[in-house]
């Protein structure tokens, strides 16, 4: 029989703390400590936990987020983000909607380096948002394809979600993992630039002139050092030449470096640096830790697989069930950030959806491509408010040109969820 009363306290308790604006990971903590009382007492509780945020950070794997989130900070400050874009406004900025065009190209990549999209949104907002209002751009506009496109980060590798992910589902590969994000990744930004060339023809937005093959080949040559970061870390992942905790500080050394010889980053910098990068990863160790402590909550009251039998009971053809999930996973992150969803779901989901045959490196990609929605989304979305932020306008103004690229993001998802090889056919093809 299935006892809905631990439910009911857990997501009750979880969903008033939040109301009351509490930090999320004290609400998940919160709420976990209240449903354990349910069942014991207060001091073996309290107690437990204790322990179990504390064993839950207690993982080698995690090494790999300080360090990534460092690297990330060094290339916002050391100069990258604007070669970067200099590349990127040779490729696609004679496009109709070409700055927009140029925003989307240059989040795919700075995300994919940075492994962050809140740093590749307040790149790009910082730097491209005036240049796009100069040219006639709507500032909604431009916060929109900043927004949504700085989600792409999130898929395409190197990402600290996803190595948080390989911690949740009990050690899927993370080269696997990696690799799984570069298609789905890309096919959401080229869905997003079709986008964003409509509606810059619909409302007669510029489009600059056309780069000449010696202007794309110098600008490339000035990005090569900033693009070779993904060939030595993504490379030396799948070529076994060290670990994903190890790439991630090989990231921080060559991103140091880097930004010294572009002579943007100095060492009395480095200080302030190190610092945003600790007080980031605190808010995400803390997150983490509150989350690991809620999954064993879920799994002590027999949740996921009470879940299970209840989706089960629905229906037992895949395509309805993983329809299922997807709505979940969507409606889930509205309200919660993708770093406690991973940990707090896959734990849920992941049984079932191996149950159906899906590969767990699949269904990694697929429910990030969820979360990657949910950032843009209020009440939580730090994307949208970190977009909106930096263009200073509202999230009521930017809903209009923010609903066809959420659309264009949920096709995304459904075409990587029923068309599993967008995810495998990469790890398959070099044997991961």
């Amino acid at each position: 029989m299935i006892e809905f009363l631990p439910v009911i306290i857990l997501v009750l308790s979880f969903l008033v703390l939040l109301t009351l604006g509490v930090p999320v990971a004290w609400c998940i903590a919160m709420s976990s400590l209240f449903t354990l009382m349910y069942g014991m007492p207060f001091s073996a509780a309290t107690t437990t936990v204790s322990q179990r945020i504390a064993t839950g950070l207690d993982s080698f794997a995690l090494l790999a987020i300080p360090f990534f989130i460092l690297s990330g900070q060094i290339m916002s400050e050391g100069g990258i983000a604007h070669r970067l874009i200099s590349f990127a406004k040779t490729l696609v900025g004679f496009l109709p909607g070409g700055l927009a065009l140029i925003n989307i190209v240059s989040a795919m990549m700075m995300g994919a380096i940075a492994g962050s999209a809140m740093a590749s949104a307040s790149a790009m907002g910082t730097i491209l948002g005036p240049e796009m209002e100069k040219e006639g751009y709507s500032k909604e506009f431009g916060a929109a394809v900043n927004i949504t496109s700085s989600t792409t980060g999130l898929v395409i590798p190197p990402s600290n979600t996803l190595i948080v992910y390989s911690l949740a589902s009990g050690g899927v590969s993370i080269a696997a993992l990696f690799l799984a994000g570069y298609i789905p990744g890309i096919l959401t930004g080229l869905l997003m630039m079709i986008v964003a060339m409509v509606w810059a023809k619909r409302n007669k937005y510029p489009v600059g002139k056309r780069s000449s093959l010696k202007e794309v080949f110098v600008k490339f040559i000035d990005a090569v050092p900033s693009l070779l970061l993904l060939v030595i870390v993504i490379g030396g992942i799948i070529g076994g030449i060290f670990t994903a905790t190890e790439a991630s500080a090989v990231a921080v050394l060559y991103t140091i470096l880097l930004s010294f010889y572009y002579k943007e980053l100095s060492f009395k910098d480095l200080p302030k640096v190190i610092l945003e990068s600790s007080q980031t990863t605190a808010i995400v160790m803390l997150l983490i830790g509150a989350s690991m402590c809620m999954s064993w909550v879920l799994s002590y009251e027999n949740i996921p697989q009470d879940i299970s039998n209840a989706l089960l009971s629905v229906s037992d053809n895949k395509i309805v069930i993983l329809l299922m999930i997807n709505l979940i996973l969507l409606a889930v992150g509205v309200f919660m950030d993708a770093t406690p969803a991973v940990l707090i779901f896959t734990p849920i989901f992941l049984p079932i959806v191996t149950d159906l045959g899906m590969d767990p490196t699949h269904f990694g990609i697929v429910l990030m491509l969820n979360l990657c929605i949910g950032l843009c989304t209020p009440p939580v979305g730090s994307v949208l408010f970190v977009g909106v932020g930096i263009a200073k306008t509202t999230i009521s103004k930017v809903i209009r040109p923010l609903l066809p690229l959420f659309l264009v993001m949920i096709l995304s998802l459904f075409l990587v969820t029923y068309i599993p090889q967008l995810s495998l056919w990469l790890p398959e093809f070099f044997g991961v």
